[in-house]
């Protein structure tokens, strides 16, 4: 991703886009509470956190988060919320599309219980995002899909999964949930996407 485009993302923050989604990921708040994590205060990391909205709701419910964006609007959007609230978010700036690798510290291996991934399509990341979960860690991913209906997103199917793309790209890592479709968001608006659930195998 070039500096036009990290400036692009910090113009549509900075004029408030997405303000107004606030609410977290229905699939995670279904899978939360399902995930078998052991450790008294878990790690996560939130991969194109936005504003932070699903960032936020799991360190609401205990989680040390690490939020990674290009935008530092968005950043200093979530790093404000997490101040509000004296929640356990850290905020890192990383371009996850440059040509250079994305430095060891930002995703390093075996360091997290869940990384989570909204709405952002990157399948060549997902195995270095896989190598940074811990044995037994979970994996989250909700993608656009590639659909002939009238949904809510991308307009450009470059920015959007071809039918079972996601689930290929899970690798190594053990699917605990998967599909595709058409799904209602909160707001009421429609989408069309690709969910997965997996895990690091112990």
């Amino acid at each position: 991703m070039s500096r036009e485009d990290r400036d692009k993302w910090n113009a549509r923050y900075a004029e408030g886009a997405y303000a107004d989604r606030t609410h977290p990921s229905p699939l995670l708040e279904e899978w939360l509470p399902r995930l078998e994590v052991s450790a008294a205060s878990p790690r996560a990391v939130d991969i194109a956190c936005g504003n932070g909205r699903n960032a936020l709701f799991l360190a609401r419910n205990g989680w040390q988060v690490d939020a990674v964006d290009i935008s530092d609007v968005a950043l200093q959007n979530v790093a404000k919320s997490a101040e509000d609230e004296s929640l356990a978010v850290r905020c890192v700036a990383a371009d996850l599309e440059s040509a250079e690798p994305i430095p060891a510290p930002i995703l390093p291996p075996q360091a997290y219980d869940l990384a989570i991934m909204f709405r952002y399509a990157n399948l060549p990341l997902l195995k270095r995002v896989g190598a940074s979960l811990k044995p037994g860690g979970y994996l989250i991913v909700e993608a656009h899909l590639q659909t002939d209906a009238e949904v809510i997103g991308p307009g450009s199917a470059r920015f959007r999964l071809a039918p079972g793309a996601l689930r290929a790209a899970a690798g190594e890592l053990a699917v605990v949930d998967y599909s595709e479709g058409l799904v209602v968001d909160p707001d009421g608006r429609l989408a069309a996407l690709a969910r997965l659930v997996a895990r690091a195998v112990s």
